[in-house]
């Protein structure tokens, strides 16, 4: 059902095609003229306020270059190799232990901890799949539409056999506001929101709080100056960075957290997210 819904929205005009996915999500519709909520002036920012920069930033090839300018390369995952085709990848040359993921959307990342144990043609299989995806047509995120798309290599990042705890800083007009962490993202997914003192909110963002204690980062202070430095310039941006064996690493730029579709409670986190959006 969700497919045939995708497909018959394609043809509609952005505005209308986001009222009705909107409308599956939250059973409700958006007040553009008015809008309140976080992932209301999400959706009006998807519409209204899109500069044709914005594609450089959501490349995941691309944004290196530009988190070198800012900060520094020291902050990159290592890059083993960039392809532009699923068929070109020299399995023989990879180390042991990598990264395989697309540059231009989210969910295509694949994930190999032994080389020796792979099937390279189901996995090739799977990449055309996923390099076919064009995100924009999703939730009309137009940073996504003209990627020139290419397939990254990159280092496994090694947390002693643990997973690795994802932190993703909302930031408004070049501010960190607050701290979502995910856990646990490939077996039980949780979430929970801090704020910049590391004091836990009693909010949720899609996903139920972790029951387990989450330690600061050491370098939470480090994090943060990333976050502001990056964000720079924008009226609202996520930065993604892992922290691993007491190093930071950069991650992602995302735009549109979640599309604009995932669900926030209680409504008052939702309401002051959305407050510090200035449109």
């Amino acid at each position: 059902m969700k497919k045939i819904i995708m497909l018959l929205t394609r043809f509609l005009p952005s505005k209308l095609q986001i009222q009705i996915m909107y409308f599956l999500k939250h059973k409700r519709f958006i007040s553009f003229k008015n809008p309140r909520t976080f992932n209301d002036k999400i959706q009006w920012l998807k519409l209204y306020d899109y500069d044709t920069s914005f594609s450089r930033y959501v490349d995941k090839y691309l944004v290196r270059d530009f988190v070198s300018e800012k900060i520094g390369s020291n902050y990159l995952i290592n890059l083993i190799r960039v392809y532009n085709s699923p068929n070109e990848i020299e399995w023989n040359e990879m180390p042991n232990r990598f990264v395989i993921k697309w540059n231009h959307g989210s969910g295509s990342n694949i994930f190999i901890n032994n080389k020796s144990e792979i099937d390279p043609k189901f996995i090739t299989k799977e990449l055309r799949k996923m390099g076919k995806r064009n995100w924009y047509w999703y939730g009309r995120e137009m940073p996504y539409k003209y990627i020139s798309k290419k397939i990254i290599i990159e280092e496994l990042l090694d947390n002693n056999g643990e997973q690795i705890n994802d932190y993703k800083f909302h930031c408004f007009n070049g501010e960190p506001l607050y701290i979502q962490v995910d856990i646990d993202r490939f077996t039980n997914h949780t979430r929970n929101i801090y704020d910049l003192n590391w004091n836990l909110i009693n909010a949720k963002i899609q996903f139920n709080n972790s029951s387990k204690i989450i330690d600061k980062p050491d370098k939470l202070d480090e994090m943060i100056a990333i976050a502001k430095i990056l964000s720079c310039g924008f009226k609202y941006i996520r930065i993604d960075l892992y922290f691993v064996c007491n190093k930071i690493y950069f991650g992602e730029m995302t735009f549109y957290h979640g599309s604009g579709f995932e669900k926030i409670l209680p409504l008052e986190f939702s309401l002051e997210l959305g407050s510090q959006i200035i449109i």
